[in-house]
């Protein structure tokens, strides 16, 4: 009997650590907290518009900076209501600015054949700002109309990866990256119900977003995704958890042999 309380409990320890790593966390953000014209809403995934400036050299090193722009939400497989989202005057806007280095690791012409490198540095600040900010390309250089924005959160690379592939006479290139998360402090009040420590990102575009140039390229309204996540723990953490659920068992075990 105590050896069946044992393992039950070891098994459900190991159940809720595998489905903290797997399920998909929805989250509550709250523009109104913060003075913006729009309504509160839960989800669990946003739904972003890519817009960056991509500088390599010959050596394979690069540089990304651009914007990401929020434009929807979803909830499962639906898109969740987002009343006041990219509304033009009366509404509000969500968006990431972002700046980042790397190194390409494999390949050396995405217009030749594939590429694959790694993010070095990613630095990112989220916003919000009243009315539909508009995103466009200054000299190849993403620039936003956004004004009076409110920093809500910020983070840093914890690791990311990048990649191209040719697709006729050009290429299409995709990223994906884990980045951690931290509040600021005076826009706390934005996330009503929000537990988490990373964003999770990832991004796909198609030939046509991307613009070559003489060094580098653009995208222009390339697309992605983000959702949160808090930290998985380390194999140490989950050494000490499992060693906990032991001592659960034996304790449980021993008053048992008492009584």
């Amino acid at each position: 009997m105590t050896t069946t309380i044992q393992r039950g409990l070891i098994g459900a320890g190991l159940l809720a650590l595998s489905a903290a790593a797997s399920a998909l966390p929805s989250f509550t953000f709250d523009p109104a907290a913060v003075g913006l014209n729009g309504s509160s809403f839960t989800a669990d995934n946003l739904l972003i518009t890519d817009y960056a400036r991509v500088t390599s050299s010959p050596s394979g090193a690069f540089t990304e900076t651009g914007f990401l722009s929020i434009y929807a939400a979803q909830s499962g497989d639906d898109l969740a209501a987002t009343t006041g989202l990219n509304v033009a005057n009366t509404g509000y806007s969500l968006y990431i600015s972002f700046n980042g280095t790397g190194q390409i690791t494999s390949g050396s012409n995405p217009l030749t054949g594939p590429t694959s490198g790694v993010f070095n540095t990613l630095d990112y600040t989220l916003w919000a700002a009243p009315g539909k900010a508009t995103f466009t390309f200054t000299n190849n250089t993403p620039t936003t109309s956004a004004t009076n924005a409110i920093e809500l959160a910020s983070g840093s690379l914890v690791e990311g990866s990048l990649g191209t592939r040719v697709s006729g006479s050009s290429f299409s290139p995709s990223a994906d990256a884990t980045m951690t998360f931290v509040v600021n402090p005076a826009s706390a009040a934005f996330f009503s119900s929000f537990d988490y420590n990373q964003a999770l990102t990832s991004f796909t575009n198609t030939s046509s977003q991307v613009t070559v140039l003489a060094d580098g390229f653009t995208i222009n309204k390339g697309g992605g995704s983000i959702n949160f996540a808090s930290a998985v723990p380390e194999p140490e953490t989950y050494a000490m958890m499992l060693a906990g659920l032991v001592s659960i068992g034996f304790l449980t075990r021993r008053r048992g042999t008492k009584r």
